[in-house]
């Protein structure tokens, strides 16, 4: 069993094929990093050993980590939607819960993230793209008035913002911070949203609702009102391996709420809702009124060489701007055409022609081809990150780095150097 903490720990998740798992791995020892594998997931890692801070590890600017509480992993495992789903994250910034979404939903699937703070939506978009995370969309609209059609969403996760009292061990002043009148608000926002959820969520669909607090009147208090007055039920959730969970009170029995000072995690609540088959709740359309979205300016796929046209998922390529985004089907074919929403970004247009991101590994074969440089140590890696050159093994405009054959990104060549752009 293990050993409970006094502190919360430091947790991530891998972010890669299955086939890489390993490569990433050893990827993040290379550098020092000493992990062990979560029980809860085989996707999370705790670290035990962190020579420096994890974000500036090769493996998290690749794009192969991204650092997570761990309580936080669980809402999406929570929901569980089958690969090929598409699902509705209705507060996601910064889009920690969104990429384990989209892990869990696959390149056949799809995960919509909604962020209405603009600049929260640009650092949504940002962690999306460092992740490749190909399968994602954006938009931004109030959470609790989104101009969607009522019952469109088999799953949808709602994180709202809340008064965060299950962060009381990294943030001490909290509870002084966020008490009485000063948490009114969120709750009539919370409760705003849990009803827009109510109104999406398509007959039969599946709600997770969560938060990072271990207040009931965000927690416990809002599902009793999602189940007598929304009609929802009341789904009950087995706890997860790793963790120590309170008893909710008897208005919420089958969800958890985690005990943040043990096993080194936040103090998390976290409830599973579903929507009967004939429901009754309320479907009034949303207050929004949809504004039509400018038409599409799809570009050609034979505007991109052929190997990264051929790791592309089903979808289209369009142009929002300078900005090339990648739209998948499952996207485009279950929103309504009014909407505004975007993609993940691929890159930009630079003089007519397409310019993508150097990262954006998911495009590169998963096996490194004849036009590849393939390395076998990091300290080329750490060189390129400091601005210096790499000898590129083939004339030509770009190369693609690996390392051990893990794809890593494409090289500008200049002359006999090849250099990593932006």
């Amino acid at each position: 069993m293990r050993k409970p903490s006094t502190h919360v720990s430091r947790s991530f998740r891998l972010v890669c094929r299955p086939e890489h798992s390993f490569l990433v791995e050893d990827f993040l020892r290379e550098q020092g990093f000493a992990f062990e594998m979560e029980d809860f997931s085989p996707l999370a890692r705790k670290l035990l050993e962190e020579p420096f801070p994890l974000g500036a590890s090769l493996s998290s600017v690749f794009g192969y980590s991204y650092i997570q509480d761990r309580s936080s992993m669980l809402p999406p495992l929570a929901l569980s939607p089958p690969p090929g789903a598409a699902v509705l994250d209705m507060c996601a910034s910064p889009g920690s819960k969104t990429g384990l979404l989209a892990q869990l939903v696959g390149e056949k699937g799809f995960v919509l993230a909604n962020e209405p703070n603009p600049k929260r939506l640009a650092t949504l978009r940002q962690n999306l793209l460092r992740q490749n995370l190909l399968q994602t969309g954006t938009c931004s609209f109030p959470g609790e008035r989104i101009p969607m059609p009522s019952a469109s969403w088999k799953y949808i996760q709602l994180d709202p913002p809340c008064s965060g009292w299950g962060t009381e061990e990294k943030h001490p002043n909290v509870r002084k911070l966020w008490k009485d009148d000063n948490v009114r608000p969120l709750i009539r926002l919370q409760r705003q949203l849990l009803q827009e959820a109510a109104r999406l969520l398509a007959p039969g669909g599946r709600l997770v609702y969560s938060t990072c607090t271990t207040n009931p009147e965000e927690n416990e208090e809002h599902v009793r009102f999602a189940v007598e007055k929304l009609g929802l039920t009341l789904l009950p959730l087995q706890p997860f391996a790793g963790f120590s969970f309170d008893n909710p009170t008897p208005n919420a029995e089958g969800s958890l709420l985690i005990r943040g000072h043990i096993f080194g995690a936040q103090g998390f609540f976290i409830a599973l809702l579903g929507k009967p088959t004939r429901s009754e709740t309320p479907q009034t359309p949303s207050a929004v009124t949809p504004v039509r979205a400018p038409s599409l300016h799809l570009l050609s796929p034979g505007m991109l060489e052929d190997d990264a046209r051929a790791q592309l998922p089903p979808g289209e390529i369009a142009l929002f701007g300078e900005r090339i985004c990648f739209l998948p089907k499952v996207g485009l074919e279950r929103l309504p055409p009014e909407l505004r929403w975007q993609g993940c970004i691929l890159g930009k247009m630079h003089g007519g022609r397409m310019r993508l991101f150097s990262r954006l590994h998911r495009l590169l074969s998963p096996v490194p081809g004849k036009d590849s440089l393939n390395l076998d140590t990091i300290t080329p890696l750490v060189d390129l990150l400091a601005g210096r050159s790499l000898e590129a093994p083939l004339p030509g405009k770009q190369v693609f780095l690996y390392w051990r054959g893990l794809p890593l990104a494409r090289l500008s060549v200049r002359g006999s150097r090849a250099l990593l752009g932006p």
